[in-house]
């Protein structure tokens, strides 16, 4: 494994959700300067600020438009940012919902998690927002992803469950086996859904019946928090606590790669279509892992 990082912002700005976008850069959010990067594949930087800088962006996915669109979790927002740098933005209606985890949904709009209201919002791409009620009170609803089931699948951090909303908002509610897991990053591989169980140091796939697998690390307490899919049984994961970026197999197979800079701190990852996996570090870099 090679392991390149790269400087993108100062050590304050606090990279934090990543994707590949239709143009093949990385988009980053700064979620410590109220800001967005681009980063090209050669490494050249660019920089687009929110003028807002305790807006806390914080995930960001490619919308159904071709644009990028990131929760704001402080000022209770939801933006979008066009290829060539238009930037505009749509209200939650809710105050102090706390946007967090957003996707692209099946039905062409973007679903997002409110952390503070407990609920789930849907917007379109013409800045339309509907809100839904979860079932569970105080679920902090961390990360939301698109299911290979047409409906999509959050991260009920503080409730210890996993979350399943149709696009007619129906819901349902998952359990974990292990009490105190506090799932936080949650991705599709197509076959199922994955997620980090930060709390008690594993990684959990469950299918769209509900059947739930849990795999501990051999560290307990790396702090797993997000994931990406690179396909069928190809997860990736971090290790915010322990400096790492973990890989695991559809059998439970772990295997981990150390960061070279000590405390990095990473969070969000991505899959590039290349096969390559770029990762967001807090310390104001990317490190970009070629297997």
């Amino acid at each position: 494994m090679r392991i390149q990082e790269v400087v993108i912002a100062d050590a304050d700005a606090g990279p934090y959700g990543i994707v590949i976008g239709p143009d093949r850069a990385a988009w980053v959010t700064l979620t410590h300067s109220g800001r967005i990067a681009r980063v090209a594949d050669d490494g050249g930087v660019t920089l687009v600020d929110l003028g807002a800088p305790a807006a806390q962006p914080a995930v960001i996915t490619t919308g159904p438009d071709g644009a990028l669109w990131f929760t704001r979790t402080k000022d209770d927002r939801i933006g979008r940012l066009s290829l060539d740098g238009q930037l505009s933005e749509v209200a939650v209606p809710t105050a102090g919902a706390g946007p967090y985890g957003i996707a692209a949904g099946p039905d062409g709009a973007l679903w997002f998690t409110e952390m503070q209201s407990d609920r789930i919002g849907r917007v379109t791409v013409d800045g339309v927002v509907t809100e839904f009620d979860l079932p569970v009170d105080k679920a902090f609803a961390a990360a939301i992803t698109a299911g290979p089931d047409g409906a999509l699948w959050c991260a009920l951090n503080q409730a210890n469950a996993v979350g399943r909303i149709g696009t007619d908002g129906d819901m349902r509610v998952f359990d974990l086996p292990t009490p105190g897991a506090a799932p936080v990053g949650i991705t599709s591989d197509g076959e199922a859904l994955w997620f980090a169980e930060i709390g008690a140091g594993q990684i959990g796939r469950i299918t769209t019946a509900g059947d739930i697998d849990e795999f501990p690390l051999a560290d307990r307490s790396a702090r797993p928090h997000a994931v990406a899919a690179a396909g069928p049984g190809d997860i990736w994961f971090t290790e915010w606590g322990a400096n790492r970026v973990g890989h695991i197999t559809g059998d439970g197979t772990v295997t981990g790669w150390d960061l070279p800079t000590p405390r990095s701190e990473p969070h969000g990852l991505t899959v590039a279509p290349d096969g390559e996996v770029w990762v967001a570090l807090e310390i104001g870099r990317l490190a970009r892992m070629r297997p």
